[in-house]
């Protein structure tokens, strides 16, 4: 008997109608924890149905969430009925969704609200303990892991705000059971340093358990504990962890914490420029309306009559002259002393300055920072830029420092 011999389509397909003509498989009902919830704007929504030993892909669409009295959300323990099918596609197993009924909560789903109620009873939450993000921070900690896309995303929105920016990352694991530790660890060392104004917990989307590291009590408690003001930027918008609720300020993603932490430069020149040019105009028209007002004092018919009150009057302009004069200058003076301050502010994140002072700044020719000896082999090409130019050499040997961690801490 000679064989069949499928296409990848047609076997996909030969599968899917064998499970659309199973009686058990047209009229499921699995029960399961909610895990990796996602719904699109086309109203469709995406997750795992999961319990301790396996999970099957679940999708639901728009047109079956008109019966649901609820929200589904990660962690849920839930009843669903509908169909077992293959998507043709790519082959994945996969149950089409019609109706979704809640079964209790998740072990994990409880344990956060658990700690969540607790903390929020002890204060951790209170708005009054929140500490004010600086506008112009001179140094930005990030605790991250240093090779996953959120650093890269962060590096990317500064870059194209505020190009002369100075980040410090703390590396750290961000899911697992040593994530906590690690990550208490980097915020506890950049919230020692006096040059970090401000610190960024980062992490990219995924499920309630890959963020649950996110959700430690004690990681809580030391955002809380650190003198410098703390932003968590965990997982997407929907997503919720204890980080959070610590943190001075939440930002819904990564890239939305380095929109926040920095401003564009340039709305921040063309703000100082537009500050300078209203006050110059708002100094000239107060000078012209007290001008007027002491003309028309001096030309009132009062005044020209009785040769003393004349004489009296005189006098006080000269005294309402002298004092407006002094007030305008030290108005000048303190708007003219903050515009320097905030321009030397600007001035002194110039990378520019840093070369004038004798450093200079290592790079391949790709152009990434060389800031340790791991960066490069011998016999390679690197660049040395110094104020006034650069330096082509290449590396003929390397020297470790005893005692060196890894240079990007």
């Amino acid at each position: 008997m000679e064989q069949t011999v499928f296409s990848v389509a047609e076997l996909n397909e030969y599968v899917s109608t064998l499970l659309a003509s199973d009686s058990v498989l047209c009229h499921l009902c699995v029960k399961g924890e909610i895990s990796g919830y996602k719904r699109y704007p086309s109203g469709h929504a995406y997750f795992q149905l999961k319990d301790k030993d396996a999970s099957v892909s679940c999708v639901m669409f728009k047109g079956n969430f008109s019966r649901l009295d609820f929200v589904p959300e990660n962690g849920m323990k839930v009843r669903v009925y509908g169909k077992a099918a293959l998507y043709a596609v790519d082959g994945k197993f996969q149950i089409y969704v019609a109706i979704m009924q809640e079964d209790g909560l998740g072990e994990l789903y409880k344990e956060f609200e658990l700690r969540k109620q607790k903390m929020a009873e002890e204060g951790l939450f209170d708005p009054e303990h929140k500490k004010p993000i600086p506008y112009l921070p001179k140094r930005i900690g990030v605790v991250t892991s240093p090779k996953g896309a959120v650093i890269q995303d962060i590096i990317n929105v500064l870059t194209r705000r505020y190009p002369n920016f100075n980040l410090l990352i703390a590396p750290s694991s961000v899911q697992g059971k040593d994530a906590p530790s690690e990550l208490i660890r980097g915020l506890k060392l950049l919230d020692a340093r006096e040059d970090i104004d401000v610190i960024i917990i980062a992490r990219g989307g995924g499920s309630m358990e890959d963020l649950w590291c996110f959700n430690d009590e004690a990681l809580g408690r030391a955002i809380y504990q650190a003198k410098t003001p703390v932003i968590s930027a965990v997982g997407h918008e929907t997503d919720y962890t204890i980080c959070d609720f610590c943190a001075d300020f939440r930002a819904p993603t990564p890239s939305a914490a380095a929109e926040l932490v920095l401003p564009s430069k340039e709305e921040v020149i063309s703000r100082l420029s537009a500050s300078k040019h209203h006050l110059s105009l708002a100094m000239d028209q107060f000078v012209k309306l007290k001008r007027h007002k002491i003309d028309s004092l001096t030309t009132h018919r009062a005044l020209l009559t009785p040769k003393v009150r004349i004489e009296r009057e005189m006098q006080r302009m000269d005294s309402l002259s002298l004092q407006l004069s002094g007030k305008m200058q030290a108005v000048m003076q303190q708007k003219q002393v903050l515009f320097e301050t905030k321009l030397a502010k600007l001035e002194a994140l110039d990378p520019m300055r840093v070369l004038l002072r004798g450093y200079s700044r290592a790079t391949d020719y790709e152009g990434k920072t060389i800031d340790s000896i791991k960066c490069v082999n011998i016999g390679e090409g690197i660049r040395i830029a110094v104020s006034d130019g650069v330096i082509y050499t290449e590396v003929t040997s390397v020297e470790g420092r005893e005692g060196a961690k890894d240079g990007r801490e």
